[in-house]
């Protein structure tokens, strides 16, 4: 199975894919993983970025393709329905990425505005080169693009407002458990 973790920035999408991939005996790739290259040596946005982030998407490809198939495969994302690259490809990059493997669940992560800038400010988020900027917090929740894959088969929606992030990966592995 291939299980999406998707939302904006500081819901506390990474925090529970480890705790859910521990559970589920699953591989994690956090979105941090797969853009630190591009951060590192790009322009954020620039041709040369999307390069960089495409070469490492493709070299995941052919990692996953390596594992055993019942292995479960856990991501963390920001894919919304307006994305510079297109939600489109992105999305069929994940479906590809299920054929074989079970089916792709996406899990759409929420919190409220006051407790998404509490955690988007944490001094821990520096070492990943995540956002900081509470004000990134006010624009997606005041104008935000919807969240890609809710018309999937297998979506759940989670407010994680009041859950711990272990709180929050036992709603999703029941979730997932009923799937199965």
């Amino acid at each position: 199975m291939l299980v999406v973790l998707n939302g904006y920035p500081g819901v506390g999408k990474l925090t529970i894919g480890r705790i859910l991939a521990d559970r589920l005996g699953a591989r994690l790739l956090d979105i941090h993983s797969v853009y630190n290259v591009a951060f590192a040596l790009t322009e954020f946005r620039s041709p040369d970025f999307y390069y960089a982030t495409g070469v490492v998407e493709d070299l995941a490809d052919e990692l996953i393709a390596r594992l055993p198939k019942d292995v479960p495969v856990v991501f963390t994302t920001v894919l919304t329905e307006n994305a510079a690259r297109g939600a489109d490809a992105d999305m069929a990059r994940f479906e590809r990425r299920a054929i074989g493997r079970g089916p792709l669940c996406m899990v759409h992560l929420h919190c409220d505005l006051a407790e998404n800038k509490r955690r988007i400010v944490s001094a821990a988020r520096d070492g990943m080169r995540k956002p900081r900027d509470p004000e990134m917090a006010q624009r997606n929740h005041d104008g935000a693009a919807e969240l890609s894959g809710a018309d999937l088969d297998h979506m759940l929606r989670l407010d994680v407002t009041l859950l711990s992030a272990a709180e929050a990966a036992d709603r999703i592995t029941a979730w997932l458990l009923g799937i199965k």
